[in-house]
Parts: C-alpha cells; sequence; structure tokens
C-alpha cells in the first residue's frame, strides 16, 4: 500500500532535518580549523560558513558584523535561523512525532532522545572551548539515530524516503563544505600546496570524518586534488557526492518496484549520478570547482522538489 504524502513527506523532511543538524555543527568545525590558521585579521571563514549554510542574508538582517561568537550562537542556537542545530532537530523532532506509527520504537526515542540532550546543552552559551565538545556532542547523537535508523527499520518505503531526506542533504553539505575552502577561502597562489594549504585540506577531512579513511586509500599523501577526489567522486566514501547519489539512485529505483511507475525524478538522479561517473577532478578543476558545485548544489535542490512532486508532496524548507 503506497504511503500517504504527508507520510512520505515527514519521513523525507525529518531524516533532512536530521542531517543538517549534524551537518550545520560540521561547517563550524570547518570553519573554526581553518581559523586557526588565519593569519590576518579579517574573519572571512565566520562569514564563508554562513555563505555556505546559505544563511548569510538572515545573519545580515540581525547583525553587522562577523564575529566569531555571534556566528557560532546562530549556526548553533538561534531559532531565527532554520538552519541552526537548535532549529533543525526541532523540526526534526516535529516531523518524527506526526509519523511516529512509520517509525520503529527505537528510533523514535533515538531521536526524542538527541533532540533533550542537545536542547539541555544548547540553553547556555557556547565558547569558543566548548565548542568542538558540543560539535562531537551533535556528531554522536546523529550517529545514535542513524545507527537506530540501519538497525531496527524495514526496508521498504519508510526507509527509502529517509534515505533520500538524508543522502540528498548530506551531498548539499559535503558541496558547501568544499567551497568554505577552495573559493571562498582559497589561497594566495603562493600558498597552493604550502604547509598552511595542505593544514586548511586535513581539516576539511577532518569535518567530515574522512581523514583516517583517506589516508587508508592515498597512503596518507595530503595533496587537495586527492582530497576533492575523495570528497567527490569516491564511491567508497560514505560523505562523498557520488556515494550520496548511489544511495539516492538506488532508494529511487526500489520506489520504482513498489509503486510501479517510473517517475520522472528518478531520470534527474540518474542524470546527476552518470555526470559524478564521467567527471575527473582535473577537469573539474580546470573547468572551475566553485561553477561545479554551484551547479551541484543547484541540481540538487531540483530533485529535492521534483521528489515532493512527483510522490504528491511538496517540501518547503
Amino acid at each position: 500500500m503506497a504511503l500517504l504524502g504527508r507520510t512520505a513527506n515527514g519521513l523525507f523532511w525529518m531524516f533532512r532535518y536530521i542531517e543538517r543538524a549534524e551537518n550545520t555543527a560540521r561547517l563550524l568545525d570547518a570553519g573554526q580549523r581553518i581559523a586557526l590558521t588565519n593569519l590576518s585579521a579579517e574573519p572571512d571563514e565566520w562569514q564563508s560558513v554562513l555563505v555556505s549554510a546559505g544563511v548569510e542574508a538572515a545573519y545580515a538582517a540581525k547583525y553587522q558584523e562577523y564575529d566569531p561568537d555571534t556566528v557560532v550562537d546562530f549556526m548553533l542556537c538561534d531559532r531565527d535561523n532554520p538552519s541552526s542545530v537548535r532549529a533543525s532537530l526541532e523540526t526534526a523532532r516535529t516531523n518524527g512525532r506526526m509519523v511516529r506509527t512509520a517509525l520503529s520504537r527505537e528510533l523514535w526515542e533515538a531521536v526524542n532522545e538527541s533532540w533533550l540532550v542537545i536542547q539541555r546543552r544548547l540553553a547556555s552559551p557556547v565558547t569558543a572551548r566548548e565548542l568542538p565538545a558540543v560539535i562531537d556532542l551533535v556528531k554522536r547523537q546523529g550517529a545514535l539515530i542513524r545507527g537506530t535508523f540501519q538497525t531496527t527499520m524495514l526496508r521498504n518505503e519508510i526507509f527509502d524516503f529517509c534515505n533520500l531526506g538524508a543522502f540528498i542533504e548530506r551531498a548539499d553539505n559535503t558541496a558547501r563544505i568544499l567551497d568554505v575552502k577552495y573559493w571562498l577561502l582559497l589561497p594566495e597562489h603562493s600558498q597552493v600546496g604550502s604547509a598552511l594549504d595542505n593544514f586548511q585540506w586535513r581539516s576539511i577531512l577532518r569535518s567530515v570524518s574522512a581523514h583516517r579513511s583517506y589516508a587508508w586509500e592515498y597512503d596518507g599523501e595530503y595533496r587537495a586534488v586527492n582530497i576533492i577526489d575523495f570528497l567527490m567522486l569516491n564511491r567508497r566514501m560514505p560523505r562523498s557526492l557520488a556515494y550520496c547519489y548511489t544511495v539516492i539512485e538506488e532508494s529511487l529505483k526500489y520506489l520504482n518496484r513498489n509503486y510501479e511507475v517510473r517517475h520522472p525524478c528518478f531520470e534527474t538522479a540518474t542524470e546527476i549520478n552518470q555526470r559524478l561517473s564521467d567527471a575527473s577532478v582535473r577537469q573539474t578543476i580546470d573547468g572551475g570547482l566553485h561553477e561545479f558545485i554551484e551547479a551541484f548544489i543547484r541540481d540538487n535542490n531540483r530533485l529535492a522538489q521534483e521528489i515532493g512532486q512527483n510522490y504528491r508532496f511538496y517540501p518547503t524548507a
């Protein structure tokens, strides 16, 4: 029996916002790590975090300066920022309550517990010294939810809509984290390949929990071109763009079979996935990595809208 549109909508957005909460923390992690290497007095990396998260306009409507503590508070706690960690988890929990009967008891309890734990931690301001511990807490609670989801949920259309929300959001985030370093924080030509440049790229790997796995794949040789390849095109890396689209296409394929109809969103996902398969990291960099990322984020958003239209729910966030 097909899911009602509102149930599919609730599952899709519940998992988008669970992933978004963790991804917002990861963007802050990338910004803080790169800030430690900033040799100038300008807070460019904090502005870049806001731009990459797509919330600079909302921030500028409230604040005039890119003060690190203010940016951190806006990204973690501010209810005027719908992508803040607190707001994202609250929205995820609200969607989870709407589709409670579609979730295993263990999964609902993991979502509810994570919301309670992080709400309590964010009730007081987070200092710069405390930020790494808070980021780790958000990542641990996200891992708890994902682990419970993977081990308690039946592999049916409910599972597929949850996966679609999570991996569309994850692909968006990985692209944005790459953009923080490559475009907004692109070093001067004299710094490319320097110890500073390499340290910043390693910081990007750590922010997506990929430092150790990258070392296994590339024998510990930290080169920008390899890191970009790893985060974009490596299908064994679970946060890469290519891996995300492997899961997205597979989930839509299962939904095609379940509903006995081939929707246009499947063709869009297949096209994006094929584009990633055909891409080479050198050609992408030569053609403009920022432009590639910008186009990818636009197409990823278009796919999310098509999924809502094809399965008769209409995401608005």
